[in-house]
This record gives structure tokens, C-alpha cells and sequence, in this order.
């Protein structure tokens, strides 16, 4: 669900963060620059105005895919894809019913990309969907068990190349528990370490190492800190620097950069457009020549196509937006 000025602040202990996105790609990149650019892209065709719509990068269909989120009004279940030009809606049947914060994430073992969690105006949402890419095809599938229904999971590719989901919101407990998906079915994993309970952090994958790295969240235990898992356990980092606290930021691997960027979100209910990047274990802020606005809940994904980080819409307040940037090193 989206953070906006309400939901999740009345909650008595309540702290804050962000996004995920994944892609398979090869580079000599070393450490990120101190100035990055964004730049403004003018696709023939956009989607309309969200924000919390979930985005990654599916190899199976060269494109990067995005579902859903909401407009302020209604909550959305349309399926978009960007080959690295313009957008192009899918009509597909059947599809995900409507939702915002779900998350996706390429499952790089079966080629399908996964949905799970989200929030309807009404329930906290716990079916899994499979993304067909060389179809374009949605499938529910009803697996035997399932994390518990949730706003804000965290899904990404772990270093096996199997989609993994930790915590999220279930309307009253930040959920601390770890999943993976294998194809059929989800079970639970249960590492010698788990980070604290959590929703909505921000999620990157650096595909030269397999790390992943998670930032900050909403949690009812102070979220101001960095995890990364290498497919084993989780380690809590203690980097010299690290971004402010935000929710609904954006998070992706730079292969360029060789760094995760994580853009954006909401700090105490004040819009950022921050850019920094993690670089082996150390958050830096990138100075940038241009910048989107400040916006929480933009989608995110490198996108082979077009050789760069792409962010679509969010909101900045009550505004909810759908311009398309690309970041370039």
C-alpha cells in the first residue's frame, strides 16, 4: 500500500524506506562516480499517473515490465512493458486483480517473474501471480504454502537466481519471516540471521557478486541500517556514510556504476530526490547535473535495452506523476 500522509503513521512506533529491481548484464564498471545525470526521456507512448507500481527488468521478453500501484483515486491492475524506447500496455487476461505496493522480482531458475503481496483499499493481499514474458501471460498459481498476506514485501533474485520475499505489513505486525519461491510452491528459509522486521525497504542485487543489499524501511525497531545476504545468511553492515531514512524510494543495480542506486522516497512524510549508490560497503551520495523531482513510490529497473536505470512516476505529495527518466553515468 502507499505511505501517503496516513496509513502506516498511526502506527504508535512507527519508522522508516523503499523499492526493488533485478537484471542479468556484464561490465568492467569499478567504483560509482561522485556526478551522475538524469535525464528526462519522451516516450510516444506513457502510462498513466501512479504511484507504488512494482517494475523489474524480465529477461525472457527483453523488457522491463510494470504492474499496477494506484492514482490517488483507484487502485490498478494494468500490466505495462519499456523496451528501452516507449511503453506499451498489454491486454492480457487473466490478470492480478488490483493493487498497490506489491513487489516482483525475475526468477532466473524457472524464467518467469513473480508478484506477490499488495494492498486494495480494503485487504492486505498474499496470492502469487507468474509473469510469462515470452507469452505475456499472467497465471495465478495456488501454492501449497505461502508467506503471509502483506503490503511492502521485499522480493528479489538471491544469488541462486530464485526469487526470494522477506517481511512486509500484514496491517497490525512488520513480518520478520524469509521465503523463497521454487517454481511451485513457497518455503520457508530460515538463515542463521535475519535483519529486523520490516516493510517496504529498499532491495538491490549486485549482479557481478550476487550480494544483496537492503536499506532502511518502515519497522516498529529502528530500520536505519544496511543488510546484505549472500544467499546464506545476512550480515549487518556498518558503512562510514548512509542515505536518510526514507519509505518508497527507489532501489536498482547499476551495472556502470557497479553500484545498487537507490533514488528517492518519503522521509517523515517530506519527498526526497536524493541519488546515492552502494559500492562494496559504503553508501555514497552522487551529486547529480539534473534530477528528477522528489517523489516516493517511482518504479525502478536497469533496462539492457537502453543501457541505463530507469524510474517511471511515483508521487511528490498529492501529486502523482508518469515521467520516464533514465539515469546516465
Amino acid at each position: 500500500m502507499k505511505f501517503t500522509r496516513g496509513r502506516y503513521f498511526s502506527h504508535s512506533f512507527l519508522i522508516l524506506i523503499c523499492c526493488c529491481a533485478v537484471t542479468i548484464f556484464r561490465s568492467t564498471a569499478t567504483a560509482a562516480p561522485d556526478s551522475v545525470g538524469w535525464v528526462q526521456l519522451s516516450p510516444a507512448n506513457s502510462p498513466p499517473a501512479r504511484s507504488y507500481a512494482t517494475m523489474t527488468y524480465d529477461p525472457a521478453s527483453g523488457k522491463v515490465i510494470m504492474f499496477g500501484g494506484d492514482d490517488g483515486t483507484t487502485y490498478l491492475n494494468d500490466t505495462w512493458t519499456f523496451d528501452g524506447i516507449t511503453w506499451a500496455q498489454v491486454a492480457t487476461l487473466p490478470s492480478p486483480p488490483a493493487r498497490t505496493n506489491a513487489q516482483i522480482a525475475y526468477d532466473a531458475v524457472t524464467q518467469k517473474v513473480v508478484l506477490f503481496g499488495g494492498f486494495n483499499g480494503r485487504n492486505y493481499l498474499g496470492d502469487t501471480w507468474l509473469w510469462d514474458g515470452t507469452a505475456s501471460r499472467w497465471t495465478r498459481v495456488r501454492p501449497t504454502h505461502s508467506p503471509t498476506a502483506v503490503t511492502g514485501p521485499m522480493l528479489f533474485t538471491d544469488p541462486n537466481g530464485s526469487v526470494d520475499v522477506f517481511g512486509g505489513f500484514d496491517g497490525h505486525f512488520y513480518q520478520g519471516t524469509m521465503w523463497q519461491w521454487n517454481g511451485f510452491d513457497w518455503s520457508q528459509l530460515f538463515p542463521t540471521t535475519l535483519p529486523y522486521a520490516r516493510s517496504s525497504a529498499a532491495v538491490g542485487v549486485n549482479n557481478f557478486t550476487g550480494e544483496v543489499v537492503m536499506f532502511g524501511g518502515l519497522a516498529d525497531v529502528n530500520p536505519l541500517n544496511t543488510w546484505t545476504y549472500d544467499g546464506t545468511t545476512w550480515t549487518l553492515q556498518s558503512p562510514r556514510t548512509q542515505p536518510t531514512l526514507v519509505y518508497g524510494g527507489s532501489a536498482a543495480f547499476d551495472p556502470h556504476l557497479n553500484a545498487i542506486v537507490l533514488f528517492g522516497g518519503g522521509s517523515g512524510g517530506v519527498d526526497q530526490n536524493s541519488t546515492w549508490g552502494w559500492h562494496r560497503s559504503n553508501w555514497k551520495q552522487l551529486l547529480t547535473t539534473q534530477s528528477p523531482s522528489a517523489r516516493e513510490g517511482a518504479g525502478i529497473a536497469y533496462d539492457p535495452a537502453s543501457g541505463h536505470v530507469i524510474i517511471f512516476g511515483g508521487q511528490n505529495g498529492d501529486a502523482y506523476l508518469n515521467d520516464t527518466w533514465e539515469l546516465l553515468p
